[in-house]
C-alpha cells in the first residue's frame, strides 16, 4: 500500500487505485480521470482529424512559497490537469495518446533529502499504480520518452477562460523546440469535454454538495446574534473537513450580516467577515466546500435571530418564487438568458406585490428594472472550478444589457451541464441612487418605501443543479421556505449555547 490515503480496492480486474479520505468519505476511481482522457482523444480525433502519432501535452500545477518566504500554501491542482489525471501533488507533467487515449504521467524526481523532511520516496512505477494511468517516467525524461514514441504533434492548452479573463498556461519543458506544436487545437475541445459530466464526476459533485448542504445547515442551527460572521464560516469549515474529508473550499466564504448582505463578493482581504451579527440583521452566507477538486456553491440568507420579520419574509419569498420558477421551466433546450430574464420578471411582479415598485411590468424589463435588484448573473457553469470554464465558446455573444452583461454563460443548456441557480435581491445604495436619478427607470421606483429597505442587505438563494434528459436534478439539499428555516434553527435553538468569546481585556 503506498498510503492511506489512497485506497486499493480488489475487484474483478485486480487491485484498482481510487481517491478517499477515510471510510466515511466517498471513494472516487481512478476511471473517472481515464473516461475523460479517453473521451477527450475521441473527440480530438472526431472533430479534428489530428494527424497519427499526435499527444496532448499538460503541464500540473507548480509548487509555491508566500511571496519571499519558504512558506508553502496547500497545494490545489491546476484544474485542466486534474480533470485529465487526478493529480494531487505539484510539478508533474502529463501526456495523452491521441491514437488511444492512454495516459502517461511525468512526475518530477524529488532528491534524497525531501524523505527527510517532506515523507518517503516514490517511483514512477508507485505514481503509475496510484493514478491508474498506462505509463509513467520522471519528467527529465519527458523529451527522450516523446522522441522514442514518435510523437507527430504535440497538442499544447493556450486559450481564454471567458469567466476570468485569464489565460491557460501552455506546457513548455526543455526541449520542445525539437517538436511540432500546435497551441490552437486542444483548448476549445478539452473546455467542451469539461461542460459535459460524466456520471462518475455527477456523483462526486453529488457528495460535495451533500457535506457542503449539512455545513450550511450546522450554520443554521448555532447561528446567534452576537457572534462574529468569521464564526459562523469557521462553523461551516470545520463540518466540511471534520465531516466530510474537505481541506478545500471551493471559494472564499462570504458570510454578510445586515447591510454586508448587499456586498456580492463579501468576505475578501478588505471585508473579512469581521463584523459582529445583531438582533434583527438578515444574514447571507454563501459558502461550498470541494471535494478532490470537483466543487459546490451554496447561498442560504435568513435572519440571525431565527425569525423572519414581514419585510424580511417578503424579500427572502421572492426570491425564493423566482429559485423555482426557473428549477420548474429548467429542461435540454431552454436558452440561460430567458432563464435569468423569467427570474427578473418574477422579482418586478413581487416587489410591485410589496409596494417597492409601480406600474407595468413588461415596461419595467425594457428598462433593465431587474438589474438593480440583481445586478449579477442568476449562475454559472461548475465542476473543477466554482465558475467553471465553457461559457462563452466561439459563436456564443454575450449581452450589453445591465444584469445579462454579467451572466457568465448565456447558451443554451444541455444534459449534463452543471449549473447554479442563484437569484437574489438586494439594497445597494449606489444602484438605487442611479435608477432613482434615471427617469426610464425611476418611474417605476417608489421612493419613499425603497428608503425603508436601505441597510436591509440582501437575499440570495443558490442552488446547484445537473440538467437530466428531460429536466434537471436538484444536487443542494437546505431548508428553502421560510418555515423550514424556521424550524431547523428553532431546533438548534434547544441545544445547549456555545459559550461565546469574551470581549478582549485591552492590557495596560
Amino acid at each position: 500500500m503506498i498510503e492511506e490515503r489512497r485506497l486499493r480496492v480488489k475487484g474483478p480486474g485486480g487491485a484498482r487505485p481510487a481517491f478517499c479520505r477515510g471510510e466515511h468519505t466517498l471513494r472516487v476511481p481512478a476511471e473517472l480521470f481515464v473516461e475523460n482522457r479517453k473521451r477527450l482523444a475521441e473527440r480530438l480525433r472526431t472533430t479534428n482529424k489530428v494527424p497519427a502519432g499526435s499527444y496532448v501535452l499538460l503541464q500540473g500545477g507548480e509548487s509555491e512559497t508566500r511571496h519571499c518566504s519558504d512558506h508553502e500554501p496547500i497545494f490545489r491542482q491546476e484544474s485542466y490537469f486534474h480533470w485529465a489525471f487526478g493529480v494531487e501533488e505539484p510539478d508533474f507533467y502529463g501526456a495523452i495518446e491521441v491514437d488511444t487515449g492512454r495516459g502517461i504521467l511525468f512526475p518530477p524526481k524529488l532528491p534524497d533529502a525531501y524523505a527527510v523532511w517532506m515523507g518517503k520516496l516514490l517511483e514512477t512505477k508507485d505514481f503509475q499504480l496510484r493514478y491508474g494511468v498506462d505509463e509513467a517516467y520522471w519528467s527529465d525524461d519527458l523529451a527522450k520518452v516523446l522522441k522514442e514514441k514518435k510523437a507527430s504533434l504535440l497538442l499544447t492548452l493556450r486559450g481564454l477562460n471567458t469567466d476570468s479573463g485569464n489565460y491557460s498556461r501552455e506546457a513548455a519543458f526543455d526541449g520542445i523546440s525539437e517538436f511540432k506544436v500546435n497551441n490552437a487545437i486542444l483548448h476549445p475541445e478539452i473546455s467542451e469535454c469539461r461542460v459535459f459530466k460524466t456520471d462518475l464526476e455527477l456523483e462526486v459533485m453529488r457528495y460535495s454538495n451533500k457535506i457542503s448542504s449539512e455545513a450550511h445547515k450546522e450554520v443554521m442551527r448555532c447561528v446567534r446574534p452576537g457572534m462574529y460572521e468569521y464564526q459562523m464560516e469557521s462553523i461551516f469549515k470545520h463540518y466540511c473537513q471534520f465531516n466530510g474529508g474537505i481541506r478545500l473550499l471551493a471559494y472564499t466564504c462570504i458570510c454578510g450580516s445586515g447591510d454586508n448582505g448587499s456586498v456580492l463578493h463579501y468576505g475578501h482581504a478588505g471585508a473579512p467577515n469581521a463584523k459582529k451579527v445583531m438582533d434583527g440583521d438578515m444574514c447571507l452566507l454563501d459558502m461550498g466546500g470541494e471535494y478532490y477538486c470537483y466543487t459546490s456553491d451554496i447561498t442560504c440568507s435568513y435572519p440571525a435571530n431565527g425569525k423572519f420579520t414581514q419585510k424580511q419574509r417578503g424579500i427572502y419569498e421572492t426570491v425564493y418564487k423566482s429559485s423555482r420558477a426557473v428549477m420548474a421551466a429548467l429542461k435540454p433546450g431552454v436558452s440561460w438568458v430567458d432563464m435569468h430574464l423569467l427570474a427578473d420578471r418574477v422579482h418586478l411582479e413581487e416587489l410591485k406585490k410589496l409596494g417597492l415598485v409601480k406600474g407595468d411590468v413588461e415596461e419595467m424589463m425594457k428598462v433593465r428594472l431587474g438589474a438593480v435588484f440583481m445586478p449579477h448573473g442568476l449562475g454559472h457553469f461548475m465542476g473543477i472550478d466554482t465558475h467553471d470554464v465553457g461559457g462563452y465558446p466561439e459563436g456564443v455573444e454575450r449581452s450589453d444589457q445591465a444584469g445579462l452583461k454579467s451572466l457568465r454563460t448565456a447558451r443554451v443548456v444541455q444534459h449534463r451541464m452543471v449549473l447554479t441557480i442563484e437569484p437574489g435581491v438586494y439594497f445597494i445604495d449606489v444602484l438605487l441612487d442611479a435608477a432613482l436619478r434615471d427617469p426610464q427607470q425611476s418611474q417605476f421606483l417608489c421612493r419613499e418605501v425603497i428608503d425603508q429597505y436601505r441597510g436591509f442587505g440582501g437575499v440570495r438563494i443558490e442552488d446547484d443543479i445537473a440538467i437530466t434528459e428531460d429536466g434537471m436534478e436538484l444536487l443542494t439539499c437546505v431548508p428553502r421556505t421560510v418555515e423550514e428555516i424556521e424550524e431547523l434553527m428553532a431546533e438548534g435553538r434547544q441545544r445547549p449555547q456555545v459559550p461565546l468569546p469574551q470581549e478582549c481585556v485591552k492590557s495596560a
